[in-house]
């Protein structure tokens, strides 16, 4: 069939999209990422720095390579190979509406898609001038202040006396700092400067006399044909599915099948404040035709307790690390910097048209002996100076399926004895056609498997001791619903933090969707999850394990009364059912309100919610809305209600403010927190405001 006339069919029904509201693209896609890490603790800095970069400058379909439409983060291998044999077999894309004519695309994912792409005859320019970069490039400055809005009780005011010798009071004022400015050249250079005061820690006094407690540098290039990227400073390194090294976030089980697989970027610059998953030092990927060589090295800084050795006096080993970054109190700021990591390694990759292999050789080490306290459950975990991992990583896409994996093993001396483990997984996706995606995927990691640095697809937090398989679908049933479900079976051969012996359970999620239009999206959820855990039924002497089973149904509406009002629903309840205790559940109702009008630079999000749990443990994640680069997942828990307003103004064209200002209101608390985080009260309140200057 003639290209044109593909274009001029499908071209009614693409048009309307152009009508939406693109940032809201992003927003969704951040919701979506955040809810499966459940947890408060996330920094998702680098995909909004790139899902923003792309809306402002979209992407050219007719010359963009294989790295870039993954950087996206919306599409699949297999859409990805599609779309790159069809420009080899065609040439050169005439319209974006022509993307119809893929056979892997369906028009959710050109609708998805369309506000980060575009389609022209002309080829990017490579070659980067300084006159061109100095003229084009773009300069950031953000400042951000989050005062504590209740005074806690690690802020009482006390005697110095009691200030030096206690943990229970924390050090510097009760604010919450960060400033970065950041100069970017399209999406082939990045330079910039990050700085953090958390709530609690000293600033230009005491043992911080130098401002700010954290400090992050970054320079970064990428896109030349030898020199394929370059970091220095600090950055984020990626391989293969994330047995063996991956410093940044990575998705666990999600609605979306395809999220299973990773997908690498070699070499990341770091921008966000999670003082310790990132590389400090320098990174080169060079390309040599089909073939990229990676190498880096880092050195930094960690926080750790430090003994002195009772046998040789000049000599200190470490017992515990300390991954919080917060340097508070006497003890914490006693560990800062209290150990010295070395990271170093090579990854070499070959990939041509459907096939990536790669394979790769880290070190890792530390300053000190790390000897951390035996216990039965942490036992096979690494301790020592020094830890060598090779790997090997695989994807190949062949039409429809999209097969991936990893072996990784790690070697390490202790007590002159060859220590280490194997970790591997195996995955597939298979597209049977636009409508219908399945995906399945294998994993087993050893109890003695230890890397610094991963982040492979698991149930617990770390790859190590887990044996697992996952099947999943995504199913388009007609135009206006679709249907998500998974089913992942574990077992954990060894004991865990916890739990007192072998372990096992699984993770069931049935979601179907219904979407009859642009402007009303209804989704149910339900899951359940069982995990084994110690029986709170003890003796001292013995401990069982029992089934614990969590349920969670959740109702959410989505719904735009016009272009510029959009409101969405949610009730979740949570159920959690064991032997050894009281049945416990819980609820939440939350109503948000977006206004977002076209001619007027003001846009405000709302939010009201009523929750009602027994305890922490039937605890309810829900995303909210803040400011640009700043991410809020809180857990709602006991009773009580929620409201916040976050508003944004762009004064001028150079001058954005956001201000959010949210409250906790508990019913049946007469204190909040515990320790230096209690509040006295019933009321938990926060406020953010943040500048963002463009130049």
């Amino acid at each position: 069939m003639n290209r044109l006339f593909i274009c001029f069919i499908f071209v009614c029904f693409l048009l309307p999209v152009f009508g939406q509201d693109k940032t809201q693209i992003i927003q969704q896609r951040i919701e979506f990422i955040s809810e499966q890490l459940q947890s408060e603790e996330i920094d998702l800095t680098n995909i909004t720095i790139q899902l923003n970069y792309y809306f402002k400058h979209p992407l050219n379909l007719n010359s963009a390579s294989v790295e870039e439409l993954e950087e996206l983060n919306l599409l699949t291998a297999v859409q990805i190979n599609d779309l790159l044999l069809h420009r080899k077999r065609f040439g050169k894309f005439i319209t974006i509406f022509e993307l119809q004519a893929l056979k892997y695309w369906d028009l959710s994912t050109i609708r998805l898609l369309l506000p980060f792409i575009h389609v022209d005859d002309k080829l990017d320019n490579i070659h980067i001038t300084l006159k061109e970069a100095l003229k084009q490039g773009k300069f950031e400055l953000f400042l951000r202040y989050q005062p504590t809005m209740q005074k806690k009780a690690g802020y009482e005011n006390v005697s110095d006396s009691i200030m030096e010798n206690s943990n229970n009071y924390y050090q510097g004022n009760s604010d919450k700092y960060y400033t970065r400015f950041r100069y970017t050249y399209k999406n082939n250079i990045s330079v910039g400067v990050t700085a953090e005061k958390d709530a609690g820690e000293q600033f230009f006094n005491g043992a911080q006399k130098n401002g700010f407690d954290f400090y992050s540098a970054h320079a970064f290039y990428k896109g030349g044909k030898y020199i394929k990227s370059f970091a220095l400073g600090d950055y984020q390194i990626q391989i293969g599915q994330g047995l063996n090294m991956w410093s940044s976030y990575a998705f666990g089980k999600s609605a979306d099948v395809t999220t299973m697989k990773r997908t690498a970027m070699p070499i990341r610059p770091y921008t966000s404040v999670d003082e310790t998953r990132f590389m400090r030092g320098a990174a080169v990927d060079f390309g040599f035709g089909d073939f990229s060589l990676l190498t880096f090295g880092s050195v930094k800084n960690v926080d750790a307790s430090t003994i002195a050795d009772s046998t040789f006096d000049d000599l200190e080993f470490v017992s515990t690390i300390n991954l919080s970054g917060l340097h508070r109190t006497n003890t914490e700021i006693e560990k800062r910097n209290g150990l010295q990591e070395y990271v170093g390694g090579v990854n070499l990759r070959y990939q041509n048209n459907g096939l990536k292999i790669g394979l790769a050789a880290i070190y890792q080490g530390y300053d000190k002996e790390y000897s951390k306290t035996i216990r039965p459950y942490n036992q096979f975990d690494f301790r020592g100076k020094e830890n060598f991992s090779f790997s090997g990583d695989y994807i190949y896409v062949y039409k429809n399926i999209n097969v991936f994996g990893e072996v990784s093993r790690n070697v390490y001396n202790q007590n002159d004895t060859v220590k280490g483990g194997l970790a591997m997984v195996h995955g597939a996706l298979i597209f049977l056609d636009t409508r219908l995606s399945v995906g399945v995927l294998y994993r087993r990691y050893d109890r003695d498997y230890t890397t610094l640095y991963n982040a492979g697809f698991s149930e617990a937090s770390n790859t190590q001791n887990e044996n697992g398989f996952y099947t999943g679908i995504n199913f388009k049933i007609n135009k206006t619903w679709s249907l998500s479900s998974y089913v992942d079976v574990f077992s954990f051969p060894w004991m865990r933090y916890g739990v007192d012996a072998p372990s096992s359970g699984h993770e069931f999620l049935f979601q179907p969707t219904y979407k009859p239009n642009k402007i009303f999206k209804l989704y149910a959820r339900f899951r359940q999850q069982l995990r084994q855990k110690n029986s709170r039924f003890s003796d001292n002497t013995v401990t069982e394990i029992e089934d614990v089973i969590q349920r969670n149904y959740r109702i959410n509406l989505d719904y735009s009364i016009s272009e510029s009002i959009k409101i969405k629903s949610r009730i979740e309840y949570v159920s959690i059912h064991r032997p050894s205790s009281d049945f416990e559940d819980g609820i939440i109702l939350t109503q948000d309100l977006t206004f977002k009008p076209k001619s007027f630079p003001l846009s405000m999000s709302l939010r009201y919610a009523l929750f009602d749990t027994d305890s922490y443990d039937t605890k309810i994640y829900t995303y909210e809305n803040n400011a640009l680069y700043v991410f809020s997942v809180p857990s709602y828990y006991y009773q009580g209600s929620r409201a916040y307003i976050l508003l944004k103004y762009s004064f001028v064209k150079h001058l954005d403010i956001w201000m959010k200002y949210g409250m906790f209101i508990y019913n049946n608390r007469q204190s909040i927190g515990s320790g230096a985080e209690e509040i006295k009260g019933s009321i938990r309140s926060d406020f953010v405001l943040q500048l963002r200057f463009t130049f």
